[in-house]
This record gives C-alpha cells, structure tokens and sequence, in this order.
C-alpha cells in the first residue's frame, strides 16, 4: 500500500506554516473497484470499505475547520462520520460491498 507522505511549506512571510498530506490512492481505489465484483455471503467480518489515509487526514481536517477540534482519528466519534461519509454517493468509489440483490417485495 502507498504510504502517506507529508511536506511541511513555510509562507515567505516566515510564520505561516502548511501542511501537505500526499498519498498514492490509485491502487487503494482499483483494489476496491475489484472486491466490489466478488459477493460477499455473510454480514459478519464484512468488508465495506478501504479507505486511504490520505481520505482520513482530509475528513479530519474538515471536522476541525467546521470546530470539532477534539476530534480524533479512530474514535467512536470519528468511527461514525466516516459511517455517513460512506453512506454518501459521493464516496461510493471507497466501499468495497455491493448490495445484494432482493428477490420480491
């Protein structure tokens, strides 16, 4: 898997400090698109997504800017933004389910 890489950018100014998270996800998200093809038969130890730590950064810091900045990565709290977050058609690209197919009503 891609290691996550950060670079530490000072602004000219001399005080300004920003962070760049960088990650290759290419083969996080073809894994994904392959598992997608296989049916999973059991609920229990199913894999529904995997997720590039590149992803998680970026949620994180997006709970932080709207003022949960107690947040912490791995929490039960974190655990189920990310829940909604794969919940979201947006980011259907990360799940590695499918829904099984219902016969009937």
């Amino acid at each position: 898997m891609s290691e996550l890489r950060t670079r530490f950018h000072l602004d000219s100014n001399g005080q300004d400090l920003a962070i760049e998270s960088i990650q290759d996800v290419e083969p996080i998200l073809q894994w994904n698109q392959e598992a997608r093809r296989d049916e999973q038969r059991s609920d229990w130890g199913r894999h529904v997504a995997r997720i590039p730590n590149v992803i998680y950064v970026k949620w994180l810091n997006e709970e932080h800017a709207r003022g949960n900045i107690n947040l912490r990565l791995f929490t039960e709290e974190f655990d189920q933004i990310v829940q909604k977050k794969l919940q979201d058609p947006e980011w259907i690209y990360l799940r590695t389910d499918r829904p099984a197919l219902q016969v009937g009503w």
